[in-house]
């Protein structure tokens, strides 16, 4: 991991999940997931496009709450991961 990579992951991690921030749930330690948006079955994005979850928001709310339990639903509800990766990089900006 280059030094870029640990300062973003670890800003990511100041703001905690975007989605119970969102929801104003205030902060809530979060997973780093990659958005998924452009890039093939088995790859990667590149590590600036990432979103902090939570480990419910992320994998282990189920149905309806966690995006990997259904990407749908969890867009239908809590905006989609280009909407969620643009909110997180204007948080990130703003505490500059």
């Amino acid at each position: 991991m280059t030094k870029d990579e640990k300062a973003h992951y670890d800003k990511l991690s100041q703001l905690g999940c975007i989605v119970c921030r969102r929801e104003g749930y205030g902060y809530s330690p979060p997973h780093i997931h990659h958005i998924r948006h452009g890039v093939g079955l088995s790859q990667r994005s590149h590590w600036s496009l990432a979103i902090p979850l939570c480990p419910n928001h992320h994998q282990n709310g189920g149905y309806g709450i966690a995006l990997h339990a259904g990407q749908k639903e969890f867009e239908r509800k809590f905006g989609t991961e280009v909407e969620l990766l643009q909110e997180t990089i204007k948080l990130i900006k703003s505490k500059l």
